[in-house]
């Protein structure tokens, strides 16, 4: 049995609170779980104490059974102190994407062609 660490969502439409469950990976999200381990609320301030709860206890001993946190799980785990901050990298992520690329090499084209417009009369004048 693969148990997984994650979110199961509750609350109503907008207003999003999830519990942190041990549950078999093969139960759906929101379905049946093992165990509670905490809460998260996303929608408190990012320094609040309530806005993540865990029982760090019970997730170490889960950790040890073999059981895979989910991203977000591992983050809050991160956070928390409770497992070694694991490197990301993502260097497509802030990049712009092709039609971005193409308007930004326009609007260089366009601002060139300005300049060198620009330029040309101011070399007739000093020229004369």
């Amino acid at each position: 049995m693969a148990i997984k660490l994650r979110l199961a969502r509750g609350g109503s439409k907008k207003r999003p609170f999830y519990r942190i469950v041990a549950a078999d990976s093969r139960m759906p999200r929101d379905g049946r779980y093992i165990e509670k381990l905490g809460t998260y609320n996303p929608l408190l301030p990012k320094d609040s104490e309530e806005r993540v709860k865990m029982d760090l206890e019970r997730v170490q001993h889960w950790l040890g059974q073999g059981a895979q946190p989910t991203d977000r799980i591992a983050r809050l785990l991160e956070a928390a102190g409770v497992v070694a901050k694991k490197e990301r990298s993502n260097p497509k992520k802030g990049e712009p994407g092709a039609k971005a690329k193409e308007r930004a090499e326009e609007k260089a084209a366009k601002a060139a062609e300005a300049a060198e417009a620009a330029a040309a009369p101011a070399e007739e004048a000093a020229g004369e």
